[in-house]
């Protein structure tokens, strides 16, 4: 385990493995880096692999105010820094994807490609994901909206690290954080906007790779796949996997699967 001081903030991270470029694994909001427990080690045999807690979430401290998406970025660019890794390629879980497009637009060619895990929401969101997000910024309703969502992420799923995870370490979080994360992914997808127009607009765009396993709605994978066809940057696979988190379920397969993406 490593330290290093973003704006005055101290910040929690592994430095695992050699090799470049290096991998730096983001989880999402509410989600600290023991989410990346089995699949950072297994990409580890492969190369650098940099796991990052952000502020406020984890072993990282917590700030005196509030903080947004920027932060996250600057949490991220100081473990950068402090690694002294020359070249990295972004592993984002969900909305953690804004600060991986962030860091390409910031470091430029030093990104050299993104690496998206289960970002649910790449094309158009549909009414209930803004109404979800309402939910959540709700002093009232935060609760009982994020117990559907939990429910949701793990239907049918018997994996009892990974109903630790959720109910424990995510259902840790109150009103604050999650009502901070619903207010910044609204924000997000005002302005820039949806995240395959963003990568799109970007000159030239990076390659990507999307991992996913939810949803299992055959559209969503079927017009990714179409996106592909016309778009050689991008590529997507859908693991087999039940849940929302794919690293519990298939580590070995995504590992691989970035590896060969990324070597």
């Amino acid at each position: 385990m490593a330290q290093v001081t973003s704006t005055e903030v101290p910040i929690v991270y592994d430095d695992l493995g050699q090799g470049d470029p290096a991998l730096l694994f983001l989880p999402g909001w509410c989600a600290n880096r023991t989410v990346f427990q089995e699949l950072a080690p297994l990409c580890a045999k492969w190369r650098r692999t940099l796991v990052l807690d952000w502020r406020g979430h984890g072993e990282s401290a917590a700030p005196k105010g509030d903080f947004g998406k920027e932060e996250l970025v600057e949490d991220a660019l100081s473990v950068i820094d402090a690694s002294g890794a020359r070249r990295i390629v972004p592993v984002a879980l969900s909305h953690a994807g804004w600060v991986a497009i962030e860091l390409r637009r910031r470091l430029g060619a030093r990104v050299e490609k993104l690496v998206l895990l289960d970002w649910i929401i790449m094309m158009q969101p549909p009414r209930e994901f803004f109404e979800a997000l309402e939910g959540m910024q709700s002093r009232e309703r935060w609760r009982e909206t994020i117990e559907r969502i939990f429910a949701v992420w793990l239907s049918d799923v018997d994996n009892p690290a990974l109903n630790r995870f959720v109910r424990d370490e995510m259902g840790y979080y109150g009103f604050d954080m999650w009502s901070r994360a619903a207010r910044e992914i609204s924000s997000a997808y005002a302005d820039p906007g949806i995240p395959i127009q963003i990568l799109s607009s970007m000159n030239p765009p990076p390659p990507v790779l999307h991992l996913y396993a939810q949803p299992d709605a055959p559209r969503y994978l079927t017009a990714q796949q179409l996106f592909a066809a016309s778009q050689p940057w991008f590529s997507v696979q859908r693991l087999n996997a039940r849940s929302h988190f794919p690293m519990y379920e298939v580590p070995g397969d995504m590992a691989t699967a970035i590896e060969k993406f990324v070597g």
